[in-house]
């Protein structure tokens, strides 16, 4: 392995490197793509926050739809499969 120390080309490992197991690898990448996700759904969360309201312009059927699709949104980090879960599909 070679780095760069002040500008000078070094041959070896550089001072305080440790290398990863591949079980650490995996489990970042665990944490990484369950940290995407959270966000994904948070950002689906608010976006349709206005359904929920007292004056939305839904009809109460549409709003129970809506209200279905918010559950299954706030239940995926539950899932046994999570983070390699599928989103809801939005109601139309």
């Amino acid at each position: 392995m070679a780095y760069y120390l002040d500008g000078v080309l070094q041959e070896g490992t550089p001072p305080g490197f440790v290398e990863k197991t591949e079980e650490e690898v995996a489990a970042r990448q665990v944490e990484l793509a369950a940290e995407l996700n959270r966000n994904e759904r948070n950002a689906l969360l608010a976006a349709s926050d206005w359904t929920q309201s007292n004056d939305s312009p839904l009809a109460a059927e549409k709003k129970v739809e809506w209200a279905s699709y918010r559950t299954a949104l706030r239940n995926l980090p539950s899932s046994s499969d999570w983070p390699d879960v599928t989103f809801p599909t939005e109601p139309s």
